[in-house]
């Protein structure tokens, strides 16, 4: 028993669609299957999602929405269309888009969810016609006939735990399920969504409530590579992955799952596997608790920029006793969260996502820094990157930081600071973000020639 989920770009048009149902007849074991909106077509195209948002502003803002009803609408015509669906599936859905201009825009918190989870719910009703036409025994499944129960958090919703007794009930269905990604239902009965790209999280919640052998998850790549292909000129693609490892990867940049979506599974003990539905031949990149064969020491090396650092000494700093808490406080206070932390005796370094720290917050501290802990020196660097390297069997390749370090010392990159967590699973360089790309470059050059 298998849960499948597609993402937006293998629904993107009745082409594609038919490469999904294909892969569904493939395997009697996909039983579960898990859809994103239509997403783009080619590169200037627009996802459903993305005209929903649109629509969804108009609408709040009491403008005409006729030319953002019309788009989707035509989009999901144009799909029906060629696959030459019974026009009742469309008149359903145009009914459905057209019905959102109803909703209030005040005392509403579930609005925008509302209007978001448009795409994934009509697009289920699609799919699941379209496969009833393919011969197969395949119905539509609402979130909430699902059993998705989740919080009354907007576009942050959480699975509550007693949704896993109504979702293991669906074990017993000898149809294929065809449920919408990325949005759960409250116990009120409002749709509330997962964060943006959510509908993996979905997949993740259904593989493990029903206990499935495999979460499959397609998309438009062969796996997940080494490095990033716009990066690396034809990258290896990892063959297996543990869950550290992904989440890790997930941190840094890696954008292939959404790092939600590994929770569910790694409890449930259900691996994942990455697909394209281009190519669904292709072997993919697994995820797995443990690896089951050996795998060069550094599985993957990815970056992300937009990091800023906060630099303060004080000497005999190791020997006054709060320090530490009151530095974090003044980042509480400011409802700051902070990425990583490298200390010294008398030193230490602040690693913050760059949005977090706004010119008022920065001023905020420097104030309490310099006048309330009386630091001997101060300094605040914008404009760094983090480079990653992932690989749980780092940990036993003695002087492969030295390696690293080296490679990146060749190439004429100056490393600002380097973090290694206790669990030895990554080594986090941070550079200057002009030199992330070499810095890349650099270290795939040395781990994979």
């Amino acid at each position: 028993m298998k849960v499948t989920k597609f993402g937006g770009s293998s629904l993107a048009s009745a082409k594609q669609i038919k490469k999904v149902a294909a892969i569904i007849k493939q395997d009697s074991d996909r039983r579960f299957v898990v859809v994103s909106a239509p997403g783009k077509r080619d590169s200037e195209d627009t996802k459903v999602t993305d005209a929903l948002i649109s629509y969804y502003q108009k609408h709040r803002a009491g403008q005409d929405v006729s030319k953002e009803q019309d788009w989707i609408c035509d989009r999901y015509q144009s799909i029906c269309q060629d696959l030459e669906l019974d026009p009742h599936v469309l008149a359903d859905i145009k009914k459905d888009i057209k019905q959102l201009a109803t909703l209030p825009t005040t005392d509403n918190p579930f609005l925008y969810d509302t209007f978001l989870a448009a795409g994934e719910n009509n697009n289920a009703k699609l799919i699941a016609a379209y496969l009833r036409q393919e011969g197969l025994l395949a119905h539509y499944l609402h979130p909430k006939e699902a059993g998705l129960f989740v919080s009354g958090e907007p576009q942050n919703a959480r699975l509550l735990p007693s949704s896993y007794d109504k979702i293991e009930e669906l074990r017993n269905t000898k149809e294929i399920l065809v449920i919408p990604g990325f949005f759960g239902v409250t116990k009120d009965g409002d749709v509330c969504t997962f964060s943006r790209g959510g509908s993996d999280i979905t997949g993740s919640i259904i593989a493990a409530g029903v206990g499935a052998e495999l979460y499959e998850n397609f998309t438009d790549v062969d796996g997940i590579f080494v490095a990033h292909p716009g990066i690396i000129e034809q990258p290896q693609i990892i063959k297996e992955l543990t869950y550290k490892e992904m989440r890790e990867l997930a941190y840094a940049g890696f954008s292939v799952l959404h790092d939600e979506a590994l929770i569910p599974a790694y409890r449930g003990k259900v691996p994942i596997v990455i697909k394209n539905t281009n190519n669904p031949d292709a072997p993919g990149t697994k995820i797995v608790l443990e690896h089951t064969k050996p795998e060069n020491a550094v599985v993957g090396i990815a970056g992300d920029d937009q990091f800023v650092s906060i630099y303060l000494s004080k000497y005999l700093m190791n020997r006054e006793v709060g320090f530490g808490r009151k530095v974090l406080q003044i980042l509480e206070d400011l409802n700051i969260r902070w990425e990583h932390m490298p200390t010294g005796i008398d030193d230490l370094s602040l690693v913050l996502r760059e949005k977090e720290l706004t010119p008022i917050k920065e001023q905020e501290i420097i104030s309490y820094l310099t006048q309330q802990l009386q630091v001997d020196e101060l300094e605040i660097e914008h404009n760094l990157s983090i480079i990653m390297m992932v690989g749980e069997n780092m940990r036993n390749l003695i002087g492969l930081t030295a390696r690293a370090t080296k490679a990146l010392s060749e190439h004429d990159i100056n490393l600002k600071m380097i973090s290694q967590g206790t669990s030895e699973v990554s080594v986090i360089f941070i550079v200057k973000t002009e030199q992330e790309k070499d810095a890349i470059k650099a270290l795939y050059e040395t781990f994979y020639g």
